[in-house]
C-alpha cells in the first residue's frame, strides 16, 4: 500500500474525530457530573451500593475505570497477535468500536434505578474505547513514512479535540437551555442522557468513514490453520523481538510512569474540582473546554519542537511542565487558579499524548509487519499505568479523605518517568528515506 495517501491519512485521523467524544463527554465532563448527582443520597452523602459493596461514588468511579483498563490490558496482546496473523486488524477495531458506541447509547437509560447496570455499561464503553485504540494506533506506521509520524499523530489528536468540543457544545446548549429543544426545564435528567445517546451515535456514525477507507489487510496476509494458536506464536515472536530492543523497553518504562500521571489527571480532574474545590458544574465543563481547545495548539507545538530538538527532549520538557502542574494543583483553591491550571494542562496534554504515540512508532523495527502486536505492548503499558494511577489516586483519597494527598503521588509518577526518559538515547531512522528527506532523529 502506498504510504502518505491523503485519503487514507484523513480517514485514520477521522477516527480520532469519531471516538474522542467518548473521552470528553463520558469520561471528563457530563457523565461524571451526572453520575455524581445520581449517586448523591437525599441526606447529602455519596455512599452507593454496587454488587453488594458500599463505598463512595467517587471511589467507585475510579475503580470502574481501573477495572475496564485492566480487562483490556489482559486481552489486547492476544487479540492483536491474532489480528496481525489473520490480517483482520480493522475487524477487531470495528468490534471494539461498536461495543463502546452501543454501550454509550445504553447509558441513555441511566437513572438511580438502573445504577448498577449503568456502571457496568460505563465499564463496557471504556473497554470498547480503549480496545479500539490499540488497533487504530497500529495503523500509523503502516500508512505513513517515519518523517510524517509526529505530524500525523498530532493531526489525529487535534481533530479529536475539535470534534469532541463541537458535540459537547451542542449537548451543553441542550442541558443549559432545554426549552430550545422542546424539553421541559423540570426534566433535568433527560438532556444529560441524550448527551450519552448522541455520543454513541456520533462515535458509531463517523467511524464508518474511517472503516470505509482504511485498508483491511495491508500486507495481504493469508492465514492458515488456527488463528488463536498461530496468534500466540505471533505474540511470542514479537515478544522475542522486543527483548532485543533496549531503547524501546526503556521508553516503555518511562512512558509507564509519566502516563500514569497524565491519564490520572485527565480522568479525575473534574472530580477534583467538584469534590475539593466545590466548583459548580458549568465551571467544570468550561474548564474542560479550555483544556480541549488549548490542546489543539499544544499538539502541533510539540510536533514542531520534536522536529527541531528531537522527540525525547520534547517529551522531557512536557514532563517537567506536568510536574509543575501537579505542584500548582496541590495549592489550587480558587476558581481562577483552576482556570489557569486548565490552560497549562491543555498546552501539554495534546503534545505529550501525540508525541508519545509517534515516538513509540519510531522505535518499532521498520522491517516488521506485526504492528498491532508491537502496539499491544504500548497499549498494555498505557492501560496498566492507568489502572495503577487511578487505583492509587482513589485509595489515597479514600483513606486520607482528601484528593490533595493523591496529587503528591502523581508528582512521584512524573519524576520517575522523567528519570527513565533521561536514559533513552536517540537513534537514526531505520526506515529508508527519499533523498530529499533528512534522517529522522528521536
Amino acid at each position: 500500500m502506498q504510504k502518505n495517501n491523503p485519503t487514507v491519512s484523513r480517514a485514520w485521523c477521522f477516527y480520532d474525530w469519531a471516538n474522542s467524544v467518548y473521552s470528553l463527554v463520558i469520561i471528563s465532563t457530563i457523565f461524571p457530573i451526572y453520575y455524581s448527582a445520581v449517586a448523591r443520597n437525599p441526606d447529602g452523602t455519596d455512599l452507593v451500593r454496587f454488587l453488594g459493596f458500599e463505598l463512595g461514588s467517587a471511589v467507585l468511579f475510579t475503580y470502574a475505570i481501573s477495572a475496564a483498563f485492566l480487562i483490556i490490558a489482559a486481552i489486547s496482546p492476544f487479540l492483536t497477535a491474532i489480528a496481525d496473523y489473520s490480517g483482520r486488524k480493522k475487524l477487531f477495531m470495528q468490534l471494539f468500536c461498536y461495543l463502546g458506541s452501543f454501550s454509550c447509547i445504553g447509558l441513555y437509560f441511566f437513572t438511580r434505578e438502573t445504577f448498577t447496570v449503568s456502571v457496568l455499561l460505563f465499564v463496557l464503553a471504556t473497554i470498547g474505547y480503549s480496545g479500539s485504540i490499540v488497533f487504530y494506533n497500529a495503523y500509523l506506521p503502516e500508512i505513513a513514512t517515519e518523517d510524517q509520524y509526529d505530524r500525523l499523530s498530532a493531526r489525529g489528536f487535534s481533530m479529536g479535540y475539535v470534534g469532541s468540543v463541537l458535540l459537547l457544545v451542542f449537548n451543553l446548549a441542550m442541558i443549559l437551555q432545554p426549552q430550545w429543544f422542546g424539553i421541559s426545564v423540570e426534566n433535568t435528567s433527560l438532556p444529560p442522557r441524550i448527551a450519552f445517546l448522541s455520543t454513541g451515535i456520533w462515535w458509531f456514525g463517523f467511524a464508518q468513514y474511517s472503516f470505509y477507507h482504511l485498508p483491511g489487510n495491508v500486507y495481504a496476509r493469508k492465514p492458515k490453520g488456527s488463528w488463536i494458536l498461530n496468534g500466540f506464536k505471533e505474540l511470542k515472536h514479537v515478544l522475542d523481538q522486543v527483548k532485543g530492543l533496549p531503547m524501546l523497553k526503556r521508553f516503555l518504562l518511562a512512558y509507564f510512569f509519566y502516563n500514569m500521571g497524565v491519564q490520572t489527571v485527565m480522568y479525575l480532574a473534574a472530580l477534583f474540582g467538584e469534590v475539593e474545590l466545590r466548583l459548580p458544574s458549568d465551571v467544570l465543563i468550561l474548564t474542560v473546554l479550555i483544556i480541549q481547545l488549548v490542546a489543539v495548539a499544544g499538539a502541533y507545538t510539540f510536533s514542531r519542537l520534536s522536529a527541531r530538538f528531537g522527540n525525547i527532549r520534547a517529551l522531557i520538557l512536557a514532563v517537567l511542565i506536568w510536574v509543575g502542574i501537579c505542584i500548582g494543583a496541590y495549592f489550587t483553591y480558587t476558581e481562577f487558579q483552576f482556570y489557569v491550571l486548565a490552560a497549562v494542562v491543555g498546552s501539554v496534554m495534546g503534545g505529550i499524548q501525540s508525541l508519545s504515540r509517534s515516538t513509540y512508532s519510531k522505535f518499532i523495527p521498520a522491517t516488521t509487519i506485526d504492528h498491532a502486536s508491537f502496539f499491544s505492548f504500548y497499549d498494555v503499558t498505557e492501560k496498566v499505568s492507568i489502572v495503577l494511577g487511578t487505583l492509587a489516586y482513589g485509595m489515597i483519597a479514600h483513606y486520607t479523605g482528601s484528593m490533595r494527598y493523591s496529587i503528591l503521588a502523581i508528582i512521584g509518577f512524573f519524576v520517575l518517568g522523567l528519570l527513565f526518559l533521561l536514559l533513552v538515547r536517540g537513534k537514526r531512522s531505520l526506515e529508508a528515506q527519499p533523498d530529499n528527506i533528512q534522517p529522522v532523529h528521536i
